[in-house]
């Protein structure tokens, strides 16, 4: 029986040809993503830009979640998110921040009230504040910048310092792409999210990891070959598995996407692009930045040499 492959044998395609593109290219939608983020912003939900959320219960004993998100939608009260807590009579609204202030918010739970009173018991409305919102925001940011510093420090005692730049350049390039990708779609930000961010963080540093793992290995078997034909061989050598990979994942998502519901859409949506980005940047931008910082096979021979010259060094001493 036959083995599906998504991927030729042996392939020998020379992606380090299109270095001279894909770094240009890469370099200018990084700088548009900064400046999305800077002049549009992204669309933040209710968690980061506050609002109002209402704690219902059925009567009947189940809350019919289908039913509830467009009939709370046909009131004029803007997008809300519709979530099941607990137990299956209990359902989560929230709204987004109304114009008109408090009696803008007051206004629209008075329309709620109005169109599920009959059927739901309102258990508890609260406001999210803006200083409640600032809190997440800035909580959301540190859990991502730890998550990443922690990343790049694996990356640096991982492989040797070429390497490690070419990874935590990698990395980087997949966040900004991932917060152009949040200012273009206006998809809500909200804190799965920040789950989606840091998720393709792990991605790609397993993408990063596996590539660089192999061209190490080949560069160090192969030490009369040029770094470029080098890093051709490892990709290629990889590539069947990075392609099985990415589309396992790509499917589950699409599974989600479509299936999941609007609470998780935009985190499998991020994730989605997230995957491409990741795959994209461990061939295209982390693996050519090697041969930007002249790595070669003597590299290692003389980073063994000073090592071996270090361990001497102590024995001597401790001697």
């Amino acid at each position: 029986m036959k083995l599906l492959r998504l991927a030729p044998e042996n392939t020998k395609f020379g992606f380090m040809r299109f270095r001279r593109v894909s770094y240009p290219l890469s370099a200018a939608l990084s700088i548009v993503s900064v400046m999305l983020f800077l002049f549009v912003g992204m669309n933040f939900g209710i968690d980061f830009a506050g609002g109002t959320q209402v704690d219902m219960r059925a009567k009947s004993g189940e809350a019919n979640i289908a039913d509830i998100r467009p009939k709370a939608e046909s009131l004029g009260v803007g997008p809300v998110e519709v979530q099941r807590i607990g137990a299956q009579s209990d359902a989560l609204l929230r709204l987004g921040v109304q114009p008109g202030g408090d009696a803008g918010q007051q206004t629209a739970i008075a329309k709620l009230r109005d169109a599920f009173g009959a059927d739901y018991e309102f258990r508890s409305v609260d406001s999210v504040g803006p200083t409640i919102s600032a809190e997440l925001v800035q909580r959301g940011t540190l859990g991502v910048v730890v998550a990443i510093i922690a990343v790049l420090t694996y990356l640096w005692f991982r492989f040797e310092w070429q390497f490690a730049v070419g990874a935590i350049i990698g990395t980087m390039h997949d966040l900004l792409l991932t917060v152009g990708f949040f200012c273009v779609t206006q998809l809500e930000f909200n804190q799965t999210s920040i789950a989606a961010i840091l998720t393709i963080v792990g991605y790609s540093l397993n993408e990063t990891v596996v590539v660089l793992d192999r061209i190490r290995e080949v560069m160090r078997k192969y030490k009369r070959l040029s770094t470029a034909e080098i890093i051709d061989m490892s990709v290629n050598a990889v590539l069947p598995r990075t392609i099985m990979t990415a589309t396992t994942v790509f499917l589950a998502l699409l599974a989600l996407f479509f299936l999941g519901g609007h609470v998780i859409r935009s985190f499998s949506a991020a994730m989605i692009w997230g995957i491409f980005v990741a795959t994209y940047s461990s061939i295209f931008i982390c693996s050519p930045m090697l041969i930007y910082m002249g790595v070669r096979a003597e590299t290692f021979d003389r980073m063994r040499e000073k090592e071996a010259a270090g361990a001497d060094v102590k024995a001597k001493e401790k001697a």
